[in-house]
């Protein structure tokens, strides 16, 4: 008896939900005047101010991606199959990176909207499991871009400690409790600087493209310099040619995991789709931010890792195990010296800053859009926008503080640390994974492509995109080595498939309630008739 009321109960929840789902618009973006036009199409009034240009939502793909504080943070993975496996592996992870962006601007030039990922999965899911889906996709994204402020941030840490380290001539102690201090306040600066209006965070993306810009040029004359002066440069086998391996897998599985130096670098670029909201001409500039971003990092960062394989020691085991835990500090400190290696990190970790900033600018957007359709805890208070600055500051707060809540996985040990690094990946490579399959499959039909279009081969390179985000979750979710215990285990796959299956159960216990996939908050037409007329009689009234 007990057991038939609790079936009839999950039937009758299965069908509120599908009975309560939001409405699939008709949406076609070549048909359209204006970026607002076609966001009351896709279903949202606009509250944001549209202050980003092409060149500045390129800018905060671009400083999100930091590249040479980037790979600077995670050197040492890909130095863990040589010198020759961190410049190829970059190379080869590069290519299957720009075809997502490629996909993912298809996407955003045809529903360019601050929800992107959730609101596309909810738009090309089937009908009976459009809420739920589109629901963990929302929350995957949410918690990967926290994730990923974490390690950027994470990141400035360390090259603070390490440039401390090397100033201290090697008596500096470096600390969990120390590095999560640095991390901590961090990240209550980017809190304090992302609150400003969007005008302000515009300039800040210019003001990123500039300082990346101006380090990856000083790093290219610096570091061949100072090799030239001190020590020697490594011959083209050395760079190009045999793999190493530092680690227990076959060389062959070691050259694979060598690219998560580039799949955590030349990431985060669905923040251009979060700001498409604030941006102009949203279906052309939105495309342009992601694929130009992408393939600069892809271009510049295989340049910076033939320039480190050139000029870093030829013991790169040393590199490895060196004693301020920042490869990078390393290869530095032995081309520049001690002046030179302190001033670059500093210089580096500024930069890693400005990282932080902006992908938390991105972070406050898919909170607040999330929010805006009831996906979030605490979701009306989250996502309200201050009327003055067009900001949704609530939502920077959120953020924020759930980045540093996140940040407290450091205290478990270097291991638990680095899983902030593949946690990023996972979470954002399922959520942009999801859409393009869905598209291709149950959403083919309703895909009514924008501007941005490949045309006919365009079916066959998002395959292969869904075929690389497969092979990439898996990926990250290795232990470094084969010998697996509580200091080497990869905590990404208790943390991210904990979180999906957390997400999916929140879901059907309470969220269903609420989240009924992307709501519209638009009048509806006789609300906002009766309203005319309502204002119409008060202004004659006064006359």
């Amino acid at each position: 008896m007990l057991s038939a009321v609790k079936s009839t109960v999950s039937v009758q929840r299965l069908e509120g939900i599908h009975t309560q789902q939001s409405q699939i618009r008709d949406i076609d973006a070549r048909h359209v005047a204006n970026d607002d036009d076609l966001l009351a199409e896709i279903g949202y009034k606009a509250e944001l101010k549209r202050t980003f240009s092409t060149f500045q939502i390129f800018g905060i793909a671009y400083s999100i991606m930091g590249l040479l504080p980037s790979i600077a943070s995670t050197a040492g993975i890909g130095l863990t199959a040589g010198a020759s496996g961190l410049v190829w592996s970059w190379f080869v992870a590069g290519f299957f990176i720009l075809l997502i962006g490629i996909g993912m601007s298809e996407l955003s030039s045809a529903i360019p909207t601050s929800g992107g990922l959730y609101y596309w999965t909810h738009y090309y899911a089937p009908e009976k499991y459009r809420i739920p889906v589109s629901f963990v996709i929302g929350l995957s994204n949410t918690m990967a871009l926290c994730s990923g402020l974490c390690s950027i941030n994470y990141g400035f840490a360390q090259e603070v400690t390490a440039a401390v380290f090397i100033n201290s001539d090697n008596t500096f102690e470096i600390t969990q409790p120390r590095l999560y201090g640095i991390f901590a306040a961090c990240t209550v600066s980017h809190i304090l600087i992302t609150s400003l209006s969007s005008k302000h965070i515009s300039y800040l993306q210019s003001t990123s493209i500039v300082c990346n810009t101006g380090l990856i040029v000083l790093y290219f004359i610096a570091l061949p310099v100072g090799t030239a002066k001190n020590s020697s440069f490594n011959g083209g086998k050395f760079i190009f040619g045999n793999l190493g391996n530092f680690e227990s897998w076959t060389t062959g599985w070691q050259f694979m995991l060598s690219m998560m130096t580039c799949v955590w670098t030349i990431g985060s670029f669905d923040s251009c789709v979060h700001m498409s909201e604030e941006a102009k001409n949203a279906s052309r500039g939105v495309p342009a931010g992601i694929i130009g971003s992408i393939f600069v990092c892809w271009v510049v960062g295989w340049f910076i890792c033939i320039c480190t394989a050139a000029c870093m020691s030829s013991d790169v085991g040393a590199v490895l195990d060196t004693e301020t835990g920042f490869a990078m500090a390393q290869i530095v400190y032995d081309s520049l010296g001690k002046r030179w290696a302190v001033a670059m990190m500093s210089l580096m970790a500024f930069c890693q800053w400005l990282m932080g900033a902006s992908i938390l600018a991105a972070l406050s957007r898919q909170v607040w859009a999330f929010a805006r359709d009831d996906g979030l805890p605490f979701c009306s208070f989250v996502k309200v926008v201050n009327k003055k600055l067009r900001v949704p500051i609530r939502a920077v707060w959120f953020g924020g503080i759930l980045a540093l809540i996140i940040g407290c996985l450091t205290f478990a040990g270097s291991t638990a640390a680095s899983a902030l690094f593949s946690l990023a990946v996972s979470g954002n490579y399922l959520a942009w994974g999801t859409p393009i399959f869905l598209r291709l499959t149950s959403g083919k039909s309703r895909f009514r492509p924008g501007p941005f279009y490949l045309g006919k081969i365009s079916e066959a390179v998002n395959w292969v995109v869904c075929l690389w985000i497969v092979f990439i979750i898996i990926l990250c979710m290795f232990p470094t080595g084969t010998t697996v215990d509580e200091t080497t285990m990869n905590y990404t796959v208790v943390i991210s498939c904990g979180t999906w299956l957390l997400s999916i159960l929140y879901f059907y216990v309470y969220k269903y309630k609420n989240y009924h996939g992307p709501a519209s908050n638009l009048a509806d037409p006789a609300e906002e008739a009766v309203e005319s007329v309502d204002n119409s009689y008060e202004v004659t009234e006064k006359v």
